[in-house]
């Protein structure tokens, strides 16, 4: 396109320089004609028409088009700098500005975890009485039944057996296995072959030798490992737990050993029910729960929400109600704890933490063992005025109060009927007084 512009401006040129001439014409007689002509050159040129100017405009923006250009900020580019501005601007929010042209991001603002109505979820130990988190819990609870071992090794064995072998199966087989061991001694004081046992035998090694804490229980109960001689085999000796003499002159404690180890249960961490009261807010409906509180990960639960939530509106026609229904339960299997508040009489706000799977029972009990005259009978509403009943066979996941909920309390009617025909008065203020010296304001 540019060469055709620069051709036509050429044959304008050579237009406007009059008349040729032939190589061998004289200089005389070309003059007369250029005078000839000068008046005509003196004469105003015509302007291009307006067809023409569209035209030319038309061209030289098609030829713009095609010039090369400055180049501009590429998509990524606009990425990043948006990113900036967006990061600089959260930062002049939260007092803590970024240096502009740099691509450090602000690390998240952490907040003070004790000044939230729900911190997380705390458990105690039943051995040392320690609150700890989640994932501490395991680990310290082994390192107590250890260092159990030096004041009751006994014990800290049976804890060991149930505590540190997670297949309750296998526990249960050793543990039947072992008492058969210590029956025969009982129960044959005076026969030799019972009051040892060969560790190389298939049923020791499969059912015992393989869990932890067995060895340990063996020898806080008296047994010793010994090589004694292979009968008929010269020279060949085997290993053995053998009764020591002490042991053998108290089989009554042997008894007691063995009651202990079939009563063993694990030690499990207790969920710490972190009660608290709060004042009267208008809060109290307001929930801000961490991540502890949820099966999956805060991210992965609402990510699940979401794609349920398209599968469910694109389904609903095609799902009956039962189906929906086994689709909510499911749902609410997510949570594993829950925080419920209980609204009482004068407005105060009862809050603790339970097992989402906990039964409405010990709802009930953590009620009572807040009030001043915990004998009287009362009722609780959830949200809707539906009315739970104490009942040891309903879960709170199944009642809905799952991941958190806000209950009201109030007196059974028929309580208080009997009290005001009696000339008195129920307190409105119901709680402990040591609970409400610790009242809170929830923010």
């Amino acid at each position: 396109m540019k060469k055709f512009f620069q051709e036509i401006k050429a044959d304008i040129k050579f237009k406007s320089a009059g008349p040729g001439q032939k190589l061998t014409d004289s200089v005389g007689e070309k003059a007369p004609k250029e005078k000839a002509r000068q008046p005509a050159l003196h004469q105003r040129r015509q302007g291009p028409t307006d067809e023409a100017q569209m035209a030319a405009a038309a061209a030289l923006a098609r030829l713009e088009q095609k010039q090369p250009r400055a180049r501009g900020p590429t998509s990524q580019d606009s990425i990043r700098n948006q990113v900036r501005k967006e990061l600089e601007a959260e930062a002049t929010v939260r007092g803590s500005p970024v240096a502009p042209g740099t691509n450090e991001v602000p690390g998240p603002k952490e907040e003070d975890s004790t000044q939230l109505p729900v911190s997380g979820v705390y458990f105690t130990c039943p051995l040392t009485g320690a609150t700890l988190r989640r994932d501490q819990r395991d680990t310290h609870i082994k390192e107590a039944i250890l260092l159990h071992f030096s004041t009751n090794p006994v014990a800290a064995s049976i804890m060991k057996i149930h505590t540190f072998n997670r297949d309750q199966d296998k526990v249960k087989l050793a543990v039947d296995t072992i008492a058969k061991y210590l029956d025969n001694i009982h129960l044959h004081p005076e026969e030799e072959k019972y009051q040892r046992i060969k560790l190389h035998n298939k049923v020791f090694q499969e059912r015992i030798t393989c869990l932890e804490g067995t060895q340990e229980f063996f020898e806080a109960i008296g047994f010793q490992k010994m090589l004694l001689p292979v009968p008929d085999q010269e020279g060949a000796e085997e290993e053995f737990y053998v009764l020591s003499e002490a042991a053998r002159a108290q089989p009554q404690n042997l008894v007691q050993h063995r009651e202990q180890l079939l009563a063993g249960e694990p030690v499990r961490a207790q969920l710490d029910r972190q009660l608290r009261v709060f004042r009267p807010s208008p809060l109290a409906s307001h929930f801000n729960l961490p991540g502890d509180f949820f099966s999956l990960t805060a991210e992965e639960l609402k990510r699940e929400q979401r794609l349920r939530a398209d599968a469910v509106e694109r389904l609903s026609v095609l799902r009956t109600k039962a189906m929906r229904e086994k689709e909510e339960q499911r749902d609410l299997r997510k949570y594993n704890y829950t925080v419920l508040r209980v609204r009482l009489p004068d407005g105060c706000l009862l809050q603790g933490t339970f097992y989402a799977r906990e039964r409405l029972s010990a709802l009930y009990e953590f009620i009572r063992g807040a009030l001043q005259s915990d004998w009287l009978p009362f009722e609780l509403l959830a949200s809707g005025g539906q009315k739970l009943v104490e009942d040891e066979n309903v879960a709170l996941n199944e009642c809905g109060l799952v991941p958190s909920a806000l209950l009201t309390f109030s007196w059974d009617a028929a309580v208080v009927e009997d009290i005001r025909a009696a000339g008195a008065e129920l307190d409105s203020s119901i709680l402990k007084p040591e609970l409400l010296e610790a009242i809170e304001q929830l923010s």
